[in-house]
């Protein structure tokens, strides 16, 4: 028999345990899952990438030991979870959460409470690029590319945990899919995170087409100038569906939110770099 949040809703949410199994006190929860296979599918992605001869060019290949080192490549991994994480937390913190925070320092250490922001995870992720570029004597642009290439991934599976954690919903709404989240109230709810879950497929298949079929980390710069790009593109557009966090609300009028301010600024300067990039090649 349905309960009444069933009723109300158009298409019932299928409330999934968002704990996959647990052992006594231990347990492993999809969204912990999201992160590591991000991390281990993108990484037999950036493999699969850096061991095909015919994408990138022979200098690039000679200059730049990552396309060889296996050892340096899972190096990378470790610090790019490690900027995605705590990037990701900081960048909650300091655009979502800042004044809960003054009043409590230590929240921002409380990571098992919730709240990561991409655009904190990507600032992290851009300064652990930028130092082991420094660091290794590499092209910047050789490492961003490829990690651009293989993100999609990662946000494809992480929107999707946040459906099955009950999170990030959308606004009230009566399209035929709407659903009622057991965390937003007796009202029938966009699922947002089903064009967020689409973003990472549309993403990734734009930057695979780009990569196999017109040989794009042979102009450097492009693949990963479009990522940003077009993630903060779609990131506008799922914000028009979104809920804004509740403690923070919109920021201008009744629909401009925090994830269009910061991802309308990564869009142009994603828009300009594919420019440059492009015109640089010429």
């Amino acid at each position: 028999m349905l309960s009444t949040l069933d009723l109300l809703s158009i298409v019932p949410y299928p409330k999934i345990d968002p704990i996959l199994f647990a052992i006594g006190s231990f347990s492993v929860r999809w969204y912990g899952l999201a992160y590591l296979g991000g991390l281990l599918f993108g990484l037999l992605y950036a493999r699969k990438i850096f061991d095909n001869q015919f994408l990138g060019t022979a200098e690039q290949r000679r200059l730049n030991s990552i396309y060889r080192e296996r050892a340096y490549q899972d190096h990378c991994v470790f610090w790019i979870a490690c900027g995605v994480i705590v990037g990701g937390r900081l960048g909650y913190v300091l655009f979502y959460d800042f004044s809960a925070a003054i009043l409590d320092p230590l929240r921002s250490l409380k990571i098992w409470n919730g709240g990561m922001s991409f655009h904190g995870g990507f600032i992290g992720v851009v300064l652990v690029l930028i130092f082991m570029a420094y660091s290794k004597k590499i092209s910047i642009w050789t490492l961003s590319d490829v990690v651009a290439a293989v993100a999609p991934i990662g946000i494809f599976l992480g929107r999707f945990a946040n459906f099955i954690n009950d999170e990030l919903w959308g606004r009230p709404s009566v399209v035929p899919w709407a659903m009622v989240f057991p965390s937003g109230g007796e009202v029938s709810r966009h699922p947002s995170q089903y064009e967020a879950i689409l973003e990472g497929i549309v993403l990734f298949l734009i930057l695979y087409y780009l990569i196999y079929f017109k040989k794009a980390l042979k102009i450097p710069g492009l693949v990963s100038s479009t990522f940003v790009c077009v993630y903060a593109f779609f990131r506008i557009f799922v914000e028009f569906f979104r809920e804004p966090d509740v403690q923070l609300g919109y920021i201008f009028g009744d629909w401009v939110t925090m994830g269009m301010v910061l991802s309308f600024p990564m869009m142009i300067i994603g828009l300009l770099g594919v420019f440059q990039a492009i015109s640089s090649a010429k």
